[in-house]
């Protein structure tokens, strides 16, 4: 039985009950979530941190073929409402993945949201900071894992940067994800902003491995990222 929900997971069933300041990310609802009137769940600041799932299915897709075949587990470091974890268990690739966020009300959120999609039977969640998750939890399986992390961008106000600084980007720098992903494992794919400075991704480029930065987005949808993939990914 799904756990009482808390006030701040909300289904809105009309534009007049969503508070003004996200009535244009409502617009989107169905590019966020395909499922969105079977009841899919949000907090407010997921409306616009969502990755809207036809991108989401891109990504997931992407990772899913290149992959070395050795990495069976994908880890969502930032799972949010559930939109890219619920792409990556569609995707059929992963023998498990481990969901992560340190908002319970999210966490929430993208369980009900998962078994509306019917994939909850895929997904183990963690509520609480990814990175004392990691230590705590899912050091044993760096070897068999991938690593995707969606982190908080510092809200909006990215949009108003030509060129986003990443050493700047709160409540976590690039490099303060970095050296934690890395001890974890080889492979890892980051959704940045699609302004994100490609000098500063460049200059962490590893051993032999080139960095990849794919830029995603869709017609009449606000998020635009870009997802940069570090390790032995083998793309086409």
């Amino acid at each position: 039985m799904e756990a009482p929900r808390p006030s701040e997971c909300k289904y809105y069933s009309s534009l007049q009950e969503v508070p003004r300041e996200y009535q244009k990310y409502y617009h989107q609802r169905y590019s966020l979530f395909s499922k969105y009137d079977d009841g899919i769940l949000m907090t407010d600041s997921a409306w616009f941190g969502v990755t809207p799932e036809p991108v989401a299915n891109k990504i997931a897709e992407n990772i899913a073929e290149a992959t070395p075949s050795s990495r069976s587990i994908l880890i969502d470091c930032f799972s949010g409402v559930g939109g890219n974890t619920i792409a990556f268990a569609r995707s059929g690739r992963w023998k498990r993945i481990y969901a992560i966020d340190k908002d319970e009300n999210a966490i929430h959120c993208a369980k009900h949201n998962a078994e509306l999609y019917g994939v909850g039977h895929q997904i183990s969640w963690f509520h609480g900071d990814c990175f004392d998750i990691i230590n705590s939890h899912l050091t044993p399986l760096g070897n068999y894992s991938v690593l995707f992390a969606s982190p908080p961008w510092g809200g909006p106000s990215y949009q108003t940067s030509p060129v986003f600084d990443l050493s700047t980007m709160q409540p976590y720098s690039l490099n303060q994800l970095l050296g934690p992903f890395r001890r974890l494992c080889q492979e890892h794919a980051l959704l940045l902003p699609r302004t994100s400075d490609l000098r500063q991704l460049a200059g962490e480029s590893q051993d032999s491995h080139q960095i990849r930065a794919t830029h995603y987005c869709m017609e009449g949808a606000s998020k635009q990222a870009l997802c940069v993939y570090f390790g032995a990914f083998n793309f086409p």
